[in-house]
């Protein structure tokens, strides 16, 4: 069972309203009649128990609530527990009766997808990229923002011109993307950094790069607390980045053990 946020339109988007407008009573009430209507407040009810399989859920670092005011509570709840589940969940029912594909380290496994049997390919292309992408998302976050140090603000002021204008030029690609998606800082083995938008669960990891840092622009990952407002939420996500974790993941990544 995958848990998937409903459809709604994201702003900030050709032809969709502002980001800046907030939900009226109209379309808050739409939103309900559409999860009633999709079965997604049952799914949402009930905690996806992962068949016996190769990958787990890892838990939070944090409490659910150690990002708030940012990302409330009830979201990381939500989040983590539901939507994260449902994509080990999924993983690991595809990769039933598949050993040597069961064996790889996520990462490995999405770097090989074109070489999956085609009928399972589609379902470890959205669950092992759910899967690696939401594990890196709990690891960056859980801080307190402000900026890196070190050799991470180096790279950032080398490669990406200064902390306003990543943080920028990051927003405006989350913002920007169309429908479901990410948005990602990605590293190379000799610590370039570089931005990245991806659909879906879609990851750098695919094409064998690797990603510093990234951003969840679903609408499950803000809905509760921004609604429409795409905007806010990328702005506000800032305040919550562990730039500890990320000089650690820098470091990783240049000495070629970093994961997902």
């Amino acid at each position: 069972m995958e848990v998937t946020s409903v459809g709604l339109t994201n702003v900030g988007v050709a032809g969709a309203r502002p980001a800046s407008v907030g939900p009226t009573r109209r379309n808050m009430l739409g939103f309900a009649a559409l999860l009633a209507a999709s079965g997604a407040s049952r799914a949402l009810a009930q905690v996806p128990v992962p068949p016996a399989g190769p990958h787990s859920l890892p838990p939070l670092p944090y409490a659910p609530d150690a990002n708030e005011p940012h990302v409330d509570a009830q979201t990381m709840t939500l989040h983590h527990d539901r939507h994260h589940a449902a994509y080990v969940a999924n993983l690991n029912a595809a990769l039933k009766d598949q050993g040597t594909l069961a064996a790889l380290p996520v990462q490995d496994l999405l770097a090989r997808l074109p070489e999956t049997p085609e009928a399972i390919r589609a379902a470890l292309r959205n669950n092992a990229g759910g899967h690696a992408n939401h594990a890196m998302f709990w690891q960056v976050m859980g801080g307190k923002g402000g900026n890196p140090t070190g050799a991470v603000l180096a790279a950032v002021d080398r490669d990406l011109g200064g902390m306003d204008a990543m943080r920028a030029a990051f927003s405006r690609m989350g913002l920007m993307q169309f429908g479901s998606g990410w948005v990602f800082v990605t590293v190379d083995r000799g610590g370039k950094l570089a931005l990245a938008a991806r659909p879906n669960q879609d990851t750098p990891l695919m094409e064998g790069g690797r990603v510093l840092l990234g951003n969840d622009v679903w609408e499950h990952a803000y809905y509760l607390k921004y609604q429409n407002r795409r905007a806010d939420y990328l702005a506000a996500w800032w305040n919550v980045v562990n730039w500890d974790v990320v000089a650690a993941r820098y470091e990783q990544a240049r000495a070629g053990t970093l994961g997902v």
